[in-house]
């Protein structure tokens, strides 16, 4: 029996909190411009809890599913780290 482990929790919900983290980059570029702000906000941190709260999730995800599955695991890893890279660079580009 075929399991499809993209309809799995830890499966995608990395990918949804990178999404989130990049909304953030988003707003903090409307609201402040792309300069550094002195002093970190809010959003920062949400940013921060978003982006390290994916670690657990996608070592939870390779330890349970990638072993079983391991094509299936390999796609779903990869769209995981391309999102966790789609929020790390804009702010390792401005130099936040």
């Amino acid at each position: 029996m075929e399991v499809e482990i993209g309809k799995k929790l830890s499966a995608w919900s990395p990918v949804i909190m990178s999404i989130g983290a990049l909304v953030l980059v988003g707003v903090q570029i409307a609201m402040h411009g792309t300069q550094p702000v002195p002093d970190e906000g809010a959003l920062a941190h949400l940013w921060q809890l978003l982006v390290l709260g994916q670690l657990p999730i996608i070592g939870f995800f390779v330890f349970r599913w990638l072993r079983a599955y391991p094509r299936q695991g390999a796609t779903i890893l990869v769209a995981q780290l391309l999102a966790a890279a789609s929020a790390l660079v804009p702010v390792h580009a401005m130099g936040w």
